[in-house]
């Protein structure tokens, strides 16, 4: 059997049990794969042409069954000659030069390092289905020395809006199209993914007349491209990422997203099947409708500098954003993982660099300190909405929300006011 026949095999196993995404994502690792493990030929097709045909032809099980076209069938016959044998695959130098192809994407320039990972995922999980067959001994990705470039998954500061950049961004979304400032708040207010936005329905929605509320999440429906889809729609149901069949989620929301939901359901009401938001000509809430209002709305509200930065640049950051400043105000990072479907290990690597407000806190402890029994004393620093007053850097261009920092010992306890005197007495 050769590599290319055990591929086809491979994605034809996983198809039916894989989300939309993750089946375009298989394929494409797979189509980047399979021209890596060829002999040398000298008609090799374009490589263009090699992935378009793989792609999307070859491992997208509602194409394949289709007849392709004459260029698309030239270079899948080519593969099919020039492929490996599975056993051949045994060779470390055969799997380094594989692994080492990953890292080049077609125009030459390196590819991404979490592609890179996603990528050798794919390769090690098919030579894992050849042992499993027993057309290899071992898998011969895990005996080679060869390691990914490391990916970077924290988030860059530099994307986190403030709550005031993010009020003026919703004020401006309110003025250009208010119809979807319920939604963009639903992605800062409560954290949502905007795929778990969009299929949000008003049974998902407990709204009191006063007070805090509650979302719970059922369901998301992310868009793919129709061709890996069961119903050829762009958008299919799944349910809750990084969750088992059923699972649920409950999000307790602020009064301040209760106010724009019901202010939604009172001047947009629901699409026939319950929806809270809608999309042309009804149906889903696509990527390209929300994102041009989003980013008109950004430029109003930020000004032409900010706008050309990376400040809430997407619509997700407004998550970044939300779960930034919820660790920061709670400190409990179990709870905000629970409340945004994340684990907390996954919370802790990703946002661990926007929690701002302890920096100027323990520099001030740390001159206590230095400055112990000489009688020189400081000024306790004074929160703002940009940073510390005597803070030694500039404040950064996405300020993030800042806690009060706990009074120094050193300090003593703070004298009360003449008012609190006078009423004490």
């Amino acid at each position: 059997m050769t590599w290319c026949q055990h591929a086809l095999a491979y994605a034809e196993m996983k198809w039916p049990h894989l989300t939309p995404h993750s089946r375009a994502s298989l394929a494409d690792a797979l189509a980047t794969i399979a021209p890596l493990l060829t002999r040398e030929t000298g008609r090799r097709p374009p490589a263009q042409t090699l992935r378009a045909a793989l792609y999307g032809h070859a491992f997208n099980a509602r194409r394949r069954c289709r007849a392709p076209g004459p260029d698309t069938a030239s270079a899948l016959a080519w593969v099919e000659r020039a492929s490996l044998p599975v056993s051949q695959l045994g060779d470390p130098r055969v799997i380094r030069a594989a692994l080492d192809g990953l890292c080049t994407r077609l125009d030459g320039s390196r590819a991404a390092a979490n592609t890179i990972t996603r990528k050798r995922a794919v390769i090690h999980g098919a030579l894992g289905y050849a042992v499993e067959l027993g057309l290899l001994p071992a898998n011969p990705v895990g005996l080679v020395r060869w390691r990914a470039p490391r990916a970077a998954a924290a988030v860059s500061p530099a994307t986190v809006a403030s709550p005031a950049q993010v009020r003026a961004i919703l004020a401006q979304v309110s003025r250009i199209k208010p119809e979807l400032a319920a939604f963009f708040g639903c992605l800062y207010y409560a954290a949502l993914r905007p795929e778990e936005a969009v299929t949000l329905r008003r049974d998902n929605l407990i709204l009191p007349a006063h007070g805090r509320g509650k979302v719970i999440l059922t369901a998301a429906c992310p868009r793919t491209g129709s061709a890996w889809t069961n119903t050829g729609n762009s958008h299919e149901p799944t349910g809750l990422k990084h969750r088992p069949d059923g699972a649920i989620r409950v999000v307790p929301i602020p009064p301040v997203l209760v106010s724009m939901l019901c202010r939604h359901l009172g001047d947009h009401g629901t699409t026939p099947d319950g929806r809270l938001f809608r999309g042309a000509r009804g149906g889903m809430l696509s990527e390209s409708v929300y994102g041009r209002a989003w980013h008109a709305a950004r430029r109003a509200a930020l000004g032409p500098d900010l706008a050309a930065t990376a400040l809430a640049r997407r619509p997700y950051d407004l998550r970044h954003a939300a779960l930034s400043l919820w660790l920061n105000a709670s400190g409990t990072p179990a709870e905000v993982a629970a409340r945004a479907g994340n684990s907390a290990r996954v919370l802790h690597e990703v946002y661990l660099h926007c929690t701002d407000g302890q920096e100027d806190t323990v520099s001030q402890r740390i001159e206590d300190a230095l400055d112990a029994g000489t009688g020189i004393t400081h000024a306790s620093p004074r929160a703002k909405a940009s940073g510390y007053t005597h803070r030694r850097h500039r404040p950064r261009p996405c300020p993030l929300y800042v806690r009060e920092p706990a009074r120094s010992p050193a300090h003593g306890p703070r004298k009360p006011g003449p008012a609190a005197a006078a009423a004490r007495h």
